[in-house]
């Protein structure tokens, strides 16, 4: 039984609105599930797909708040911004209803899973889902392929328009790091919503870029069986939903947030599920439930602005200034030794700079530690170490001292030995990223 409902507006009208569920007191675990009803864009399974929730999650001590969100009639940001406010508030929230708002979850069926999906994928980084719960979720957004309503409402005049068909194809939105861990419900049997291009199709973008994603799909039941006691596997749907729960880590309410940033060594490139054995995830395992670390590396990227794949132009360089982090991790250098890059050398210190003076600028102040590239080789018409060790680490350490920035000098240190690099000799091995994240732990704590 849940110890106080209420419920509280979205928008000045009422007409959305957010009914929030709490567990009792000593129930609560500080988790909270935000859930969003069906009902293809045109109306809302408040009950079944919303409310009959509420018990199962407040027995299991996670509070739950059931958005009443707006149809778009043809205008998707309605919706969206909805949405987007619930997650908003359940954060500004977060003390008074005793949540932790590094464990605020999204939940979303058909095509309310849409738009959680639209959540988990496009909104700010601050925002974002800790976790993602789909329901037979309507994703695709080609007409052919979907939910027939659900695209036409949602929409509306763009409906055959392909760029906007491709921006709100969340499978097409999904992200290494980016999108947080996933579980999909589905039923072979589906008439409604077509599950290969829709729960499949998410399920494939997240495992194809090795995001946490798990799926079940059952034999029968249709689609919009939600809560129902009358859909045949509803006893095993729990008890899998029980078990993915239990395992989901769970960040203390006061965890630091640590961003790390850099090129396809801070990525993990070449690491099988980079996002379990990169550096920053053997990091994470390292710091423990009082740390939230996030990977915001991109194969390629470049510190020079005016290199051929610029790091600060990136959707994760956003995402990284949207986590506002009390710490960053930068380990940038290594592709702008390319000569076609470094031409630009007189540049590299500036643009240094005003990524440092970018971070410095967020809220949270953060402290900022500079890690100089990686020993490698010297690739013809590539990679340039000759050009790292006499350029590029000194001006590093050089901003560090200018900073007042702490410094980790993987270029001297970085024990390039048998197991630890990749056949490519440039990209960690498992092993040598557990050597970074060791070295970035350290930094991290040098000063508990």
């Amino acid at each position: 039984m849940s110890a106080r409902s209420f419920k509280v507006n979205i928008t000045p009208d009422g007409e959305a609105n957010l009914t929030v569920f709490l567990p009792q007191p000593l129930q609560a675990t500080g988790r909270m599930v935000i859930i969003l009803p069906g009902g293809g864009y045109q109306n809302l399974a408040m009950q079944h797909e919303g409310t009959d929730w509420a018990p199962y999650f407040n027995a299991r001590g996670i509070a739950v708040g059931v958005l009443k969100y707006r149809m778009p009639n043809g205008n998707r940001r309605i919706p969206m911004a909805d949405a987007f406010a619930a997650m908003q508030m359940a954060h500004d929230s977060a003390q008074a209803w005793h949540v932790n708002a590094n464990d605020v979850g999204i939940m979303g069926f058909s095509a309310g899973g849409h738009l959680a999906s639209v959540v988990s994928t496009l909104a700010p980084m601050a925002i974002r889902p800790a976790f993602s719960i789909l329901f037979y979720p309507v994703i695709s957004m080609t007409y052919k392929e979907s939910h027939h309503g659900s695209v036409t409402n949602f929409l509306g005049a763009d409906k055959d328009n392909q760029a906007v068909i491709d921006s709100f194809s969340t499978d097409k939105a999904v992200r290494k790091h980016a999108v947080p861990p996933t579980i999909i419900f589905l039923a072979n049997d589906d008439d409604v919503v077509p599950i290969l291009t829709n729960g499949v199709a998410y399920y494939s973008a997240m495992h194809h870029v090795g995001n946490d994603v798990t799926m079940y799909a059952f034999p029968r039941g249709g689609h919009g069986f939600g809560y129902h006691d009358s859909f045949p596997y509803h006893v095993q749907l729990l008890q899998e939903l029980d078990n993915w729960l239990h395992y989901l880590p769970t960040p203390q309410t006061d965890a630091k947030r640590v961003a790390c940033i850099g090129n396809s060594i801070t990525d993990g490139s070449g690491i099988f599920m980079r996002d379990l054995f990169g550096y920053p995830a053997q990091l994470q395992q390292m710091l423990g439930n009082g740390y939230v670390v996030k990977n915001f590396g991109v194969g390629r990227r470049t510190a020079l602005n005016k290199g051929d794949y610029p790091y600060m132009k990136e959707a994760a360089w956003r995402d990284a200034l949207s986590f506002n982090p009390d710490i960053a991790i930068i380990k940038l250098g290594t592709n702008d030794s390319k000569p076609f890059n470094w031409k630009y050398k007189n540049e590299f210190t500036h643009d240094m700079q005003q990524l440092i003076d970018s971070l410095k600028a967020r809220p949270s102040h953060p402290r900022i530690i500079l890690c100089t590239p990686l020993p490698g080789p010297n690739l013809k018409n590539s990679i340039q170490d000759s050009i790292i060790a006499r350029d590029i680490c000194p001006m590093i350490k050089k901003l560090a001292k200018k900073n007042k920035l702490e410094l980790i000098d993987f270029h001297s240190t970085y024990q390039c030995t048998e197991g630890m690099i990749q056949k490519d000799h440039i990209h960690p091995t498992i092993k040598g990223a557990g050597q970074m994240a060791e070295a970035v732990k350290k930094a991290i704590l040098k000063e508990q």
